[in-house]
């Protein structure tokens, strides 16, 4: 099991890893499945943009991609996170952007033990999940 973070021709660092690395793996086992090897990508808007068009088919920018590669119930995947429009997100929701952050970082968990957003019903048990995650992750900061 391995949770690496990569970064795509952008000049971001994410600050303090290793906790936020071990909260993806509670996230994980609260779902009751297994971490296994995943990857953070973070990327600008221009190449999360050609990511959607190449992949999925989607003609726009979005600020989170996963891609599910899981074996059972082991979680493995790559997750792509546009830098630019989590910024962009964190100014418009007035949130920091590390809290932004780690918001779609464990949003594209979430996708990967299987949750959906492509309508209202799912979006809206999908985004308490993931909101209750955020919290428990701020709880003890």
């Amino acid at each position: 099991m391995k949770i690496k973070i990569y970064y795509d021709h952008i000049k971001f660092r994410f600050r303090q890893t290793k906790s936020i690395k071990k909260f993806i793996e509670k996230v994980i086992r609260e779902e009751k499945r297994i971490p296994g090897d995943l990857n953070f990508i973070f990327t600008g808007d221009e190449r999360i943009t050609e990511i959607n068009k190449s992949f999925l088919n989607h003609d726009y920018n979005t600020d989170v991609i996963s891609f599910d590669n899981n074996r059972g119930k082991e979680i493995n995947g790559d997750i792509y996170i546009s830098i630019d429009s989590v910024r962009d997100n964190s100014k418009i929701y007035h949130v920091r952007l590390r809290e932004e952050l780690i918001r779609v970082m464990i949003h594209g968990i979430l996708h990967l033990c299987g949750y959906e957003d492509d309508r209202i019903e799912k979006k809206e048990g999908m985004f308490l999940k993931q909101e209750k995650f955020v919290k428990d992750f701020f709880r003890g900061r």
